[in-house]
């Protein structure tokens, strides 16, 4: 027996499968079989996009001996699977076909992403900030990040850069999710520096973030990854979805699963999390004849 369905059961980040990700588990097939079993209604899967020069490839891909051709191989072969899957479970789950940016090249990742979207039709993108400066945030060269933090001035300017970051991609992009908004808290509470991206300076970069996703209509997901990784609370913190909710930003939520058994993960967490800093609805995007609209439900009752 799977998760009673229920309308706020959305994810609109996940469904990473081992087929299309060099980390993560599984097959595309099984996440989707996972969406259901968990009672979601509309399950987004947004497989990252690839990344485009060598110097970008993840220490096991190049142990592999992949190159970006090798990944942008892999990411046609998702688009076309996504694409057949998505009509085989319609009866089931409305699946939605997305992928996951990248900022790098920094130089002509705008340019990528359109180019992705047009070519494969996807049907939403999840605009993410995993580098800035070249550098990853999420783990991936711990020298590399810290080398850049010390040549930016510290943790809080890395903050702050980081979502004017964030606001630039919403604005050149304008995708209709953006992903682990507070990324960066995560790398700041690893090194015992969580208390500099909280600072007024920080805060007044995430909120000029918010005004940019704001105004492109975006929506911001509580993504429930971040609980898998230690972290207390959900992307982004309290704080800021209260300073969101305020300004009249929409919310929804992300598994961001990378295997079958992370599906459905975090999702009562992600809805008491936006309940009490003042979020009473999640909003989303369905399929209704053939057409992708926007939809809100409550998470409520």
């Amino acid at each position: 027996m799977g998760s009673a369905k229920a309308a706020w059961k959305i994810s609109l980040h996940g469904g990473h499968s081992g087929e299309f990700c060099e980390h993560a588990e599984g097959s595309l097939r099984e996440i989707l079989e996972a969406a259901h079993q968990a009672g979601y209604t509309v399950f987004g899967v947004a497989e990252h996009m690839p990344r485009a020069e060598a110097r970008f490839l993840y220490p096991k891909e190049i142990e592999w001996g992949w190159t970006p051709r090798t990944l942008e191989e892999i990411f046609d072969r998702y688009a076309h699977t996504i694409t057949q899957l998505a009509e085989e479970f319609a009866d089931r789950l409305v699946v939605l076909r997305g992928f996951e940016i990248e900022v790098v090249p920094e130089d002509r990742y705008v340019a990528l992403v359109q180019g992705y979207r047009e070519r494969y039709g996807f049907d939403y993108i999840v605009g993410s900030v995993h580098y800035l400066h070249d550098a990853s945030i999420d783990g991936y060269s711990e020298q590399s990040f810290l080398d850049m933090m010390a040549q930016v001035g510290g943790m809080e300017e890395v903050a702050v850069q980081y979502y004017h970051k964030v606001a630039a991609m919403a604005q050149a992009v304008r995708p209709e999710v953006i992903g682990h908004l507070d990324l960066v808290r995560l790398k700041a509470t690893r090194l015992g520096l969580a208390d500099q991206v909280a600072t007024p300076r920080v805060r007044q970069a995430v909120e000029h973030a918010l005004e940019a996703i704001r105004a492109v209509g975006a929506r911001v997901e509580v993504n429930t990854s971040a609980l898998r990784k230690g972290l207390d609370q959900p992307y982004p913190a309290d704080w800021i979805v209260q300073l969101g909710a305020r300004m009249g930003v929409r919310f929804c939520i992300g598994d961001d699963s990378h295997r079958p058994a992370q599906v459905g993960f975090g999702l009562e967490e992600a809805r008491l999390h936006l309940l009490r800093n003042g979020v009473r609805e999640v909003h989303y995007l369905t399929r209704e004849g053939g057409a992708i609209v926007p939809a809100s439900a409550s998470l409520e009752g």
